[in-house]
């Protein structure tokens, strides 16, 4: 048998035809996982001070409203599946709907994103709103330990939503301002999802550490 000769050609176009993982997708991951460290840390902090002062703690969580932020949390998590469902057409390369409004199915990403941005806006306000409310109620961040690690835990998390509704906003405004929606656009589309899951599953699990186990 005779050997098989690469040429530059056909190694080139070896090289192209290897799927590569995309490049700005993998950064986003890898930023992830320094926030899931500066996360860890803050709850390091909250047990820490929880553990120093546990009669405290039993004290000032009766003054939190868990229906209210149990609400709030359903709403956040909902949105993560209308992310999800953006990032579905996106991957279609369907940036708009082709139905009627009220036809779900038919929805692009440019719809199902801004529900998410809505939903995650909603979150924001309740959780501004609880802010609110705790310090009528005589809780500003100054009053105690525990004042501190709440608003820490919970204030950073809030301003990575915020991030979150912001990035969501640029993905849209991304889609209205290109003549074709492509892959650069659909790339954007999935990493704002990364992100967004990730502010997601933070905030079930400070659901659980503040509201549940108290």
């Amino acid at each position: 048998m005779g050997s098989v000769t690469t040429t530059p050609a056909t190694y080139s176009q070896a090289l192209r035809s290897v799927k590569r993982p995309d490049p700005v997708a993998v950064g986003t991951i890898v930023w992830l996982g320094s926030e899931v460290m500066f996360f860890a840390g803050l709850f390091a902090i909250y047990f820490t001070l929880r553990n120093a002062s546990p009669d405290l703690w039993a004290e000032s969580t009766g003054d939190l409203n868990v229906p209210f932020a149990a609400v709030n949390t359903l709403i956040l998590v909902l949105s993560s599946f209308t992310a999800q469902a953006g990032v579905f057409a996106a991957e279609r390369f369907q940036p708009y709907r082709t139905g009627s409004f009220w036809q779900f199915r038919k929805w692009g990403m440019v719809e199902w994103f801004f529900l998410s941005f809505l939903m995650g806006a909603v979150f924001v306000s309740g959780q501004v709103w609880e802010y609110a409310t705790l310090v009528a109620e005589g809780l500003p961040i100054s009053a105690n330990s525990y004042a501190s690690a709440f608003y820490l835990t919970t204030g950073f998390h809030a301003l990575h939503v915020t991030g979150g509704l912001i990035a969501f906003l640029l993905v849209i405004g991304r889609a209205f301002a290109v003549k074709n929606f492509g892959r650069k656009e659909m790339t954007s589309a999935i990493v704002v999802s990364y992100y967004w899951h990730f502010v997601d599953v933070v905030w079930i699990v400070l659901f659980f550490v503040i509201y549940v186990v108290k």
